[in-house]
Formats: C-alpha cells, structure tokens, sequence
C-alpha cells in the first residue's frame, strides 16, 4: 500500500458559547448548547500507515444511552482475561460517561449525547497517538466513533464504514420494521435519518454512502434492503469480499471497521437479541477481519454487543474476546492511521 499525504483540520474547542441545531419539538426538548469551535487548516503529515504503538481501549456501558452496569461485565471479562495486551503495546481504559444534565426526553437526541462522549475519547486517542478500540455498548455508539474520527482527521478526511453485522442498521423511522433505533445507525451516519442524533455526536457531515461496505448482513428487512439498493453502499460477503474492499480503502484514507457480534453464527452468541442463524465462524470472521486490518487504513476498531449477563454469557464473552484479539494480533501485524 502507498502511504499518502493529506492536508486536514485542527479543531479547537473555545469558552464561547453557542446554540447547536434544534430539531425537536421546542416544548419538549429546549435548545441545548455546546462550545462553539474554530477551524485552522493545518498541513498534517499522519495519513499514513504506520506502527500501532499504543491502544486505548475505550470501554462503554450503555444500551443506547441507558446505563447498563450488569449488562456490561463483558468489559470486567475482557479486562481480567489479558486480551487487551494482545497487541503488545501499552495500554489505556477509559469509560466515557454521559451527564445527567444532557438527557433529554427524545432518545434520538440521548443518543446524539452519549455518541459524543465517545468522539470526544476517540480524538483524545488520536491526539496522544492511542488507536481506539471501542468494546461494551452496542451498533448506536458507531455515530460517536465517525465523530471522533472526523475530529481528529478532519472533515477533509476519507473516512469509510467498514460494518460486519447480520443486519444492515439501514433503517430509517419511514422504513423500520421493528421501531428499534439499533437498527438505524449506519443510515444516520450516512445522512439519511434523525440528524439530531449525527449532529449532537458531533459529525461533520455525513459519510458519502459510496464509502459504506456491510459484510454479511444475512437478515435485512425488505424495505431497507430496497433503500440500500437504491444507494452506492456495497453488501458484500464475508469470506468473499477482498475485490470490493480493495477499492473501498483506495477511495478512503482511514476506516472504521466495526464488529457486532451477531455477526457469527447464532450458537456463538446465544444471549444475543438478534442473533441469526446460519452465520459464519469465528475463524471466518477472524480472518475477514484480518483481511480489513491488513489494508493499513483502519483508525478505529469496534467490537460491540456482546452481552455479559444470562444464560450464554460465558459463551458470548467468550466469542468476543477471541474477536477482540484476532482484532488486536492483525493491528498490530498491519498497522493503523
């Protein structure tokens, strides 16, 4: 892979304060206010591959915007199981943390508030030069992780979504079947639904759909399979996609590669809510991962809803940390950006 230069943004975040768009009903939801932020074009010379040297793991606790203590001991699980250190580097945990004071009546907008404490984790990362492992949590907080990446690349940067999944999270409110807004944030990050949540996470625009790629993605619903075809996001699938990625990452300079755990066969992660049928293995998707790594572009790595309470929790953590570590040995055996 050739490395490339790419001219990009600083963003500093100054006292001044300033009213973000409001997009729900006034009487509910009253204007919320962020620290307003200037732009300095600065000539940056990191948009290239190079050495992991440092992780930060950035561990979330939340279903959606809610709290979930017990549903979280995956990431005690991970932490006492050494897996963090499975790419050799020195390594940082943080928990992001949304304040009460943030949370609004309309879980769009809690979403929007969560999600930016995980950008803000994700360009600190960046900043000190930690790659960002996103583990805990679930498909919602992906919004965050584009935020981050944005900040801490630019809104210049190439970002592409690299989303390994058993469902698409394509929804959108006029084409979901089932309500869930875990079923819509790809289609948020692309621009396609419910902006206040992209814009409170702090997105700078949305991700161009041409740089979206779902592996797997077995179990669509109708309409939002007709919304991805009417779209340039790619469906590919997961021991056959090497062609498609290849092109994927020359159009990109950074990728967000994200793992839901649903995306294995359903006996692998048994406590899973929508678990499927008929998914590939862990030596599958380890490899599939592996494959995505070894493009050198990925700045941002996610292995989400893995569930630590229930009956099949010990198998389901289980399966996540062997993600997390064919994750972490391929980092670090290709690189990061």
């Amino acid at each position: 892979m050739t490395p490339t230069t790419t001219t990009s943004t600083l963003t500093m975040v100054l006292p001044d304060m300033v009213a973000l768009p409001h997009f729900a009903h006034p009487t509910i939801n009253p204007p919320v206010r962020h620290p307003a932020a200037v732009t300095v074009i600065i000539e940056r010379d990191d948009m290239k591959t190079h050495p992991l040297t440092a992780l930060q793991v950035i561990g979330v606790r939340y279903r959606g915007s809610t709290p979930a203590e017990n549903d979280e001991r995956a990431l005690d699980a991970y932490a006492a199981s050494g897996v963090y250190h499975a790419a050799s580097v020195p390594t940082t945990i943080s928990e992001p943390r949304m304040p009460a004071t943030q949370r609004r009546i309309d879980e769009p907008s809690n979403l929007g508030w969560i999600c930016r404490a995980i950008a803000d984790d994700v360009a600190a990362a960046h900043a000190r030069g930690r790659a960002p492992l996103i583990v805990g949590g679930d498909c919602t907080h992906a919004v965050g992780v584009v935020a981050g990446l944005q900040r801490s690349h630019g809104p210049n940067a190439r970002i592409g979504l690299v989303w390994f999944d058993a469902h698409g999270d394509y929804n959108t409110p006029r084409t979901t079947l089932s309500g869930m807004l875990g079923g819509m944030p790809v289609a948020v990050c692309a621009g396609l639904a419910l902006p206040q949540w992209r814009d409170l996470a702090g997105m700078q625009a949305p991700l161009p759909t041409d740089r979206i790629m779902l592996v797997d993605a077995r179990n669509l619903d109708p309409p939002e399979e007709q919304l991805i075809r009417a779209t340039e996001t790619a469906i590919a699938d997961v021991n056959d996609f090497a062609g498609p990625l290849a092109s994927l990452a020359a159009a990109c300079d950074v990728l967000y590669l994200h793992v839901d755990s649903d995306i294995l066969e359903a006996a692998l992660v048994p406590n899973h809510a929508t678990r499927e049928p008929d998914g590939p293995g862990l030596s599958e998707v380890s490899a599939a991962i592996d494959t995505v790594m070894a493009t050198g572009k990925v700045g941002a790595f996610a292995v989400v809803s893995v569930y630590g309470a229930g009956p099949g929790s010990d198998i389901s953590v289980a399966s996540g940390t062997a993600l997390i570590r064919a994750g972490l040995e391929a980092w670090a055996r290709h690189g990061t950006v």
